[in-house]
């Protein structure tokens, strides 16, 4: 399938690593561990991964409370031994993660080219509405959608099902923009355009077909879009 910007009618973002940079987590650890970037990569890694064994053995958890058992996890793999109270001062970090330069603007122009936008995240509603305050969008997003709210996460189909219906719009009409690749598969499974934000220029996944349109910044999706 490729791109069509005339069934677009909205459009949802991912949150992390999409319109926030969670790498700038890895500072928080630079503080407290030896060596933060193997811990860093470890936590972020663990973390994706048990979200998606979560959806499919029924072990649903708010995704700060995965994220606090990963980082745990990442912390022991690599024999770093720190307090539980440092532990959470580092988790609370994903509170005030920076924004991309170019999500403000980019947003800004698809919102006045008359799109309306959503953030759908597996993140829970706390994470998402301080995320959305730490990098003022709360003008330009209409509403956060989050996994908690069907207890499942990326890439299962019902949230993406959910979203749509939250949002009152035809799933064919939703373009979701993600920089997770498993993101894009699981929105373009569900029926909706699948957009993948890549920009770090990492080669695509070899596996069930590509996202149906690439950008390298909010910018060059409003441009997709004509607006």
């Amino acid at each position: 399938m490729t791109f069509d910007p005339d069934a677009v009618t909205t459009v949802t973002f991912d949150s992390y690593s999409t319109l926030v940079d969670v790498d700038a987590a890895e500072q928080a650890l630079a503080d407290r561990v030896e060596d933060p970037e193997p811990v860093s990569k470890l936590w972020r890694t663990r973390s994706i991964e048990y979200t998606f064994v979560a959806s499919h053995v029924d072990a649903y958890q708010p995704f700060y409370e995965m994220n606090r058992d990963a980082l745990q996890y990442a912390l022991d793999a690599h024999d770093e031994e720190i307090s539980a109270a440092q532990r959470d001062e580092i988790l609370a970090v994903y509170h005030e993660l920076d924004v991309f330069d170019d999500v403000r603007d980019g947003i800004g122009r698809l919102r006045d080219g008359g799109y309306d936008c959503y953030v759908v995240s597996n993140g829970d509603p706390d994470m998402l509405a301080s995320m959305v305050e730490h990098a003022d969008i709360g003008d330009l997003i209409e509403d956060t959608i989050s996994a908690d709210e069907v207890r499942t996460f990326k890439p299962d189909s019902e949230i993406y099902r959910h979203a749509a219906a939250r949002t009152g719009t035809p799933i064919g009409e939703i373009a979701h923009v993600t920089a997770g690749w498993f993101d894009v598969m699981g929105a373009k499974h569900a029926g909706m355009q699948g957009v993948w934000v890549d920009r770090k220029g990492t080669p695509w996944e070899p596996f069930d077909g590509d996202p149906d349109r690439t950008v390298d910044s909010l910018y060059e999706l409003a441009d997709a879009l004509g607006v």
